[in-house]
């Protein structure tokens, strides 16, 4: 069992770095080959980035890589990413944005079409593809994906359109600096991104998980450790093998997905998991400031004021 679970984490790990690698290779392409050459803008710290390094080099003649500024304008971003989303989060975070900076500085600027809608098109699904699977590891493309994200797992709604609204200041921005129709194209590629990243990545849906294990108290004390998430289990029989079990239920957001799936496969290989997208939820469902507060003091913040009442 030791090693099984030592090599799933490692190939936990080798997808996270899979994801960056081709995250950076992605991003750089999209920048370079579609976004700066027609001059769209990207989004978040990318979109900033472009809009500096545009600004020193029409009006002071001063050439600096994009993809410098892209690391720079991240730092601060990152120590908010430290303090809400978490040190693993962050880290993984940190070196995804070093390696988007390094693939821009690294592949050249080319002009692939002349077409600007068909370069907001394609630089904006390129830039989604890769924030969306790095937000669905866990970890992002830094900037407005990390604020996005907080915002989203504070309230609930969908990353993609906190990354919209955010994202007008650089609409904004390339309008009045540069020209309108730069702006325009601005928003057609910020929405095709938006769209590919609630595609991939839909934290603020909440999945009903059924989880068959014969090792329900395993499986549960697993998830109890690391998840504030109530469970109810119901007996269960194999259908072909006969072997009686338990059946645990419990309702989760597709951000919690990939967590529990990684508890559950690292205590009982064998588990057999059924994933059911749930409309709503009645009853206590705990929001993000709530599972902090229980992982801090053991009790959700109600329940503390009702005990001390008693006393």
């Amino acid at each position: 069992m030791s090693k099984w679970v030592i090599s799933y984490k490692q190939s936990e790990t080798l997808k996270k770095f899979a994801v960056i690698f081709v995250t950076g290779i992605l991003v750089g392409i999209s920048l370079n080959f579609f976004l700066i050459p027609a001059k769209v803008f990207s989004a978040g710290m990318n979109g900033v980035a472009q809009i500096i390094a545009t600004l020193l080099y029409t009006h002071l003649g001063i050439t600096i890589d994009t993809g410098l500024f892209i690391l720079l304008l991240n730092i601060p971003i990152f120590v908010l990413g430290f303090m809400r989303l978490g040190k693993e989060s962050t880290i993984y975070s940190f070196l995804n944005v070093a390696w988007v900076s390094l693939t821009t500085i690294l592949i050249p600027i080319e002009v692939i079409t002349t077409n600007p809608l068909m370069n907001a098109i394609a630089g904006g699904v390129l830039i989604g593809i890769g924030a969306g699977l790095s937000l669905k590891m866990g970890f992002t493309t830094g900037g407005m994906d990390v604020i996005s994200l907080v915002l989203s797992k504070t309230t609930g709604k969908t990353v993609g359109n906190y990354m919209f609204m955010l994202n007008g200041i650089i609409v904004a921005i390339a309008g009045f600096v540069f020209d309108w129709e730069s702006a325009l194209y601005t928003i057609i590629s910020i929405y095709c991104m938006t769209q590919v990243v609630d595609t991939i990545h839909t934290s603020h849906q909440k999945v009903t998980a059924m989880i068959v294990t014969v090792q329900p108290e395993v499986v549960t004390q697993a998830i109890s450790k690391q998840m504030i998430r109530g469970m109810t289990l119901l007996p269960s029989m194999g259908g072909y093998s006969g072997v009686e079990g338990r059946m645990i239920m419990m309702v989760i957001t597709r951000y919690e997905l990939y967590d529990l799936e990684q508890i559950v496969y690292e205590v009982d290989e064998n588990a057999f998991m059924n994933i059911i997208p749930t409309n709503s939820v009645l009853g206590r469902f705990a929001n993000e400031d709530e599972q902090r507060i229980f992982k801090s003091t053991g009790s959700f913040p109600e329940m503390k004021k009702h005990k001390t009442k008693q006393k």
